[in-house]
């Protein structure tokens, strides 16, 4: 089997304290069908400097102004020329050097591949645990556009999609284009697959949580999209009771 190309997109926006570990991920794949790709927003920061310290690792790189997260993410799929992209933002990595390799060798071609993340704590970088096991987010073993009613079962950077049936993200969301995102990929995949492996590995935070009301409330307007109204309000009532049951078993986990 020809092995594909995949499209690894960072963007970034004043990410000098975080960049650098990402890019170390990336170089160190054991996988030579890649190719990198960072939109940067024109940082006012280290940032650049960064990118240019690694540029002969990077095969496309900018630094221009944009409309925002989504919009710089548009950019990278518009310039990227892989089989399969991957977003990975500034201080994400790839979980080992023979992540991507693993992932294209041990499995048959599909539209879709996806794994999970282990999250790390965005001062020390230390482990948290998987995101499945330290939230409430329980990863499906077969993942179907279906389970994102009760919202981002899957992580975006353990979530690598086919060119071909990727949308563009809507503008129209500043927040949530990204559950919008993954719900229309699995609508369009013919063949999903769960890799069973840690793809990626994540800091705790992002532009969502930093701006949780707005985001819950801009969540609720993509679910409504493509489950409807009385369904996304049972699964936001469904949503509540899990985040609640969770809570109180990490209460009691600790307290034991």
């Amino acid at each position: 089997m020809e092995l594909p190309t995949i499209s690894i997109i960072t963007v970034t926006y004043n990410a000098e304290a975080y960049l650098e570990a990402t890019l170390l991920s990336v170089i160190a794949q054991n996988y030579a069908h890649k190719e990198y790709i960072i939109i940067d927003g024109r940082s006012k920061d280290q940032t650049v400097n960064i990118i240019q310290k690694y540029a002969h690792h990077i095969n496309y790189w900018v630094s221009e102004p944009d409309k925002g997260l989504y919009d710089a993410m548009n950019k990278g799929m518009a310039i990227a020329k892989g089989a399969y992209i991957l977003f990975m933002n500034a201080g994400d990595t790839l979980y080992d050097p023979d992540t991507l390799r693993d992932i294209f060798l041990k499995n048959e071609q599909a539209d879709i591949y996806y794994g999970e993340a282990e999250m790390l704590d965005a001062k020390s970088r230390q482990a948290l645990g998987l995101r499945s096991e330290v939230t409430p987010h329980k990863l499906p073993s077969g993942l179907r556009w279906q389970h994102m009613q009760c919202g981002m079962v899957v992580c975006h950077q353990s979530f690598i999609v086919r060119k071909a049936i990727a949308p563009s993200y809507d503008l129209n969301y500043s927040y949530s284009a990204d559950v919008d995102w993954v719900i229309t990929c699995l609508k369009r995949s013919k063949k999903t697959i769960y890799t069973k492996q840690i793809i990626a590995t994540f800091l705790q935070g992002g532009l969502s949580t930093q701006k949780r009301k707005t985001s819950l409330l801009e969540r609720f307007r993509v679910l409504k999209k493509h489950f409807g109204t009385f369904r996304t309000l049972l699964s936001h009532f469904h949503i509540l009771l899990r985040g609640f049951s969770f809570t109180l078993r990490k209460r009691s986990y600790w307290r034991n």
